[in-house]
């Protein structure tokens, strides 16, 4: 298996290296660059074209490149609008969703936005990286719960909105499940949930895009501020 490249950002010094010696030790990750603030990790980036980088929501940045508190998020941007190559993730200790919506404006692909304590289960965080290493998108599962809570879903929406069901499946969805998990959790057919899920993509207006991960714009469009 080929080692995926990736550059950490992380401003404390213990977490950091806790982080990258966790990434090295899978045997699946070289950590080609450690840094502590956005301004290295953009200059990272540029010089050694890194698989993924990962980093911190919050770290020291110049004003004039970041927004204060949102220095990760705002790098991402940087890094996904010049190098669509390199996949970004971004650990956060907020499970406000608005952190992660900020992060997936500008489109999906690439993309990945965990709580902080994912970094211990190695496995999650490992699977992201390989996930927007290979363009693809992933929401923490405990950010689809607020915003589920948040919007009522229990209730029953609007006609020209989505159905129970789909309330349902789009849950599912939102927790990495495929059609099949989906299928098994709802004690459906996988035919079932792929009308599902064709559904939910047409009244979200979803179409089909190399650069659009529609699983999980669907939970954004749908879950995110109206």
């Amino acid at each position: 298996m080929t080692e995926l490249r990736v550059v950490l950002a992380e401003d404390h010094y213990l977490v950091r290296e806790g982080t990258r010696r966790l990434l090295e030790a899978s045997g699946e990750i070289g950590v080609v660059a450690a840094v502590g603030t956005a301004d290295d990790l953009l200059d990272a980036a540029r010089r050694l074209r890194p698989d993924v980088v990962v980093t911190d929501i919050r770290m020291p940045g110049s004003p004039d490149l970041v927004r204060p508190g949102m220095e990760g998020i705002d790098a991402a941007h940087r890094i996904r609008a010049t190098s669509r190559d390199i996949g970004v993730v971004v650990l956060s200790q907020f499970s406000d969703a608005l952190f992660a919506l900020d992060l997936f404006r500008d489109g999906t692909e690439g993309r990945a936005y965990l709580l902080k304590d994912r970094v211990g289960d190695i496995d999650e965080l490992l699977g992201a990286i390989r996930s927007v290493a290979a363009g693809g998108s992933v929401i923490d599962p405990k950010v689809v719960e607020g915003l589920l809570a948040k919007r009522g879903v229990r209730d029953s929406p609007p006609p020209a909105e989505l159905t129970p069901r789909e309330l349902d499946v789009l849950r599912e969805m939102a927790h990495g499940l495929s059609n099949g998990g989906i299928a098994r959790a709802l004690h459906l057919s996988v035919s079932a949930i792929e009308k599902h899920v064709n559904s939910i993509f047409m009244k979200l207006a979803l179409e089909n895009s190399p650069d659009t991960h529609r699983r999980v714009a669907a939970v954004i469009a749908y879950l995110g501020p109206r």
